[in-house]
């Protein structure tokens, strides 16, 4: 009788420990801090939803600083997974596209990134950006090459453009894209992020199954 009490205890706890959400932080700039929006309609709140919406029982923590570069991401990297989340999601380089700087730097501050959480045993998701044309089709090059690159090396989930979702929606024309944008041109407004967040998800659910592992 001990016996079977003692079974049954231990599996209502392994149940219990298993329905516990899973802790993500999610590293970034703007895009993640919410800027120009309402508390609840930004990118981390809209994921949680998401997510939440298709079974992944997670808590997301928002990281974000309004004019962040991946420099800046590199440098609080440490501090910002001191908590041991279950996992991270990286969208770092806006800026560093806004500023011109160079991709090679923009690579090794997200390596560094990367390698941090690698060293915590942190599994990762990367959202890339894509350069725009204006700085020339060598630099566009490379920066695009960044996160696919950084991706397989470290083993990081992929989610190649932070913005695919307006992008899909819009069809390559800028005008359209317009409509799920603030008026500043730079960052989604609530239905820009919905749409995407709803491209992010399928990413986001392999980094939720990779921790689960």
């Amino acid at each position: 009788m001990h016996k079977i009490l003692a079974l049954l205890s231990l599996l209502l706890f392994s149940s219990a420990a298993w329905a516990e959400p899973l802790r993500i932080t999610v590293l970034g700039d703007s895009l993640v801090q919410g800027y120009g929006l309402p508390q609840d309609q930004g990118l981390v709140p809209q994921l949680e939803r998401w997510l939440n919406g298709n079974g992944a029982e997670v808590r997301l923590q928002n990281a974000g600083v309004s004019g962040d570069t991946t420099a800046g991401g590199a440098e609080r990297a440490e501090w910002t997974l001191s908590d041991n989340p279950d996992g991270l999601i990286v969208l770092l380089g806006g800026n560093d596209l806004l500023r011109g700087l160079a991709p090679e730097e923009a690579r090794a501050n997200l390596a560094l990134i990367l390698q941090e959480a690698g060293t915590l045993g942190i599994e990762t998701l990367l959202i890339g950006m894509k350069a725009p044309g204006n700085y020339g089709p060598e630099y566009k090059t490379a920066f695009d090459a960044i996160y696919p690159g950084l991706a397989a090396e470290f083993g990081a989930v992929l989610h190649p453009d932070a913005f695919a979702g307006v992008a899909a929606k819009a069809g390559g024309d800028p005008a359209a894209a317009q409509v799920y944008m603030q008026d500043d041109g730079i960052h989604p407004n609530p239905a820009g992020v919905a749409l995407n967040v709803a491209a992010l998800g399928p990413a986001a659910l392999q980094l939720v199954k990779a921790i689960r592992q």
